[in-house]
């Protein structure tokens, strides 16, 4: 354990705040938990929508053409998928868009990836003189653009911060012979000021702040005001005030008690629960308008998902179907990911007719 400890940086008796521990539990090169494993799929420890069902990746594309038609099919067309994870969705995605002979001609896809292990994966899985994978957006200099993030911004460590004797405090962990105790740290006056100006967070007694989530997105929001288009987002969260920590450990698809998340660093995933009601007061603080928050159970069924089901039915066996709408039943079913996942699109253009959301 000490030895581990060593790796990540992580000092006896001295304290770190909750996403500066989570950040390194996650992405510190070679030992973080997305730096050497494959999380995805049934041997994975958790499932994605993509590897769930090519339906929602169709679908996903069949919405990304439409947007390029709202647009007015312009000759240079980028989309960039945040987080790709193993692949799954975006080679689903140049699949289809060689069926759309015009779109294909246009579209420059880009894979903005954090981990070396999961680029190289992804780099297995798609093979196309149109893709290239990124590290910032600064090239991205022509034509409207269309970010696409699948729990992309649940990965993304939050911070907390909790009132005691009428004092706002940011939550820490200090490590204590070997436990990870939970305890507290003086905020930093600019997330203070942040923290206060935003409605959604205000008259709670528990905070979490995605700081470094929207510092991503603000660098997102740069792009598509400049060139114009807009962020589609879909994760599992809530809209509305929640005033509590929504921190979860999973492993081989349970859940982890978070008392273990010494034991488990690096070998865990640990997300949060994302505020919509949050991202969608911040993107409109930024200038970009944003449409009306939907389930991924509206979306997908808004675009067309089960009527594709229906016909893709029709030549398929009957463990073929089973499959097919046991998968579909996972997407849509709001006790499993129809409810529980929210999709925001956030844009900037004089077209407000994208598809999805109505």
């Amino acid at each position: 354990m000490k030895n581990s400890l060593r790796k990540f940086n992580i000092k006896q008796n001295k304290k770190i705040k909750i996403d500066d521990f989570i950040n390194k539990a996650l992405y510190e090169p070679k030992i973080g938990y997305y730096s050497r494993k494959i999380p995805f799929g049934q041997k994975g420890d958790f499932i994605t929508s993509p590897t769930i069902s090519n339906l929602f990746s169709e679908i996903i594309a069949v919405w990304i053409i439409s947007s390029w038609e709202i647009l007015g099919k312009p000759k240079t067309f980028n989309i960039v998928e945040l987080g790709p994870g193993d692949g799954s969705l975006s080679e689903v995605l140049v699949r289809t868009f060689k069926k759309f002979p015009v779109f294909n001609n246009s579209v420059k896809v880009f894979l903005y990836e954090k981990s070396v292990l999961l680029k190289k994966i992804q780099k297995k899985k798609i093979r196309a003189g149109n893709v290239k994978w990124i590290k910032d957006f600064q090239k991205i200099n022509k034509g409207p653009i269309i970010f696409f993030g699948n729990e992309f911004f649940d990965a993304i460590p939050v911070k907390q911060f909790f009132y005691k004797n009428k004092k706002l405090l940011e939550k820490c962990y200090i490590l204590n012979k070997q436990n990870l105790d939970e305890t507290y740290c003086k905020p930093n006056l600019k997330d203070l000021l942040n923290l206060n100006s935003f409605k959604s967070l205000q008259k709670l007694e528990f905070i979490e702040y995605p700081k470094l989530g929207l510092e991503e997105l603000s660098k997102i929001v740069k792009k598509i005001r400049s060139l114009s288009g807009g962020i589609l987002l879909i994760d599992y969260g809530f809209v509305g005030k929640l005033s509590k920590s929504t921190i979860q450990v999973v492993m081989k698809n349970k859940k982890i008690h978070k008392n273990n998340l010494l034991k488990y660093m690096g070998k865990a995933d640990i997300t949060s629960l994302v505020n919509f009601s949050l991202l969608n007061e911040f993107f409109q603080k930024k200038k970009l308008k944003v449409k009306k928050i939907v389930s991924q159970k509206f979306f997908l069924e808004r675009m067309g998902i089960i009527e594709r089901a229906e016909i893709l039915q029709k030549k398929m066996n009957k463990t073929q179907k089973k499959y097919m709408l046991d998968t579909l039943s996972r997407l849509l079913n709001k006790n499993m990911m129809g409810e529980l996942f929210k999709v925001i699109f956030a844009y900037k253009g004089h077209n407000k007719n994208f598809f999805g959301f109505e």
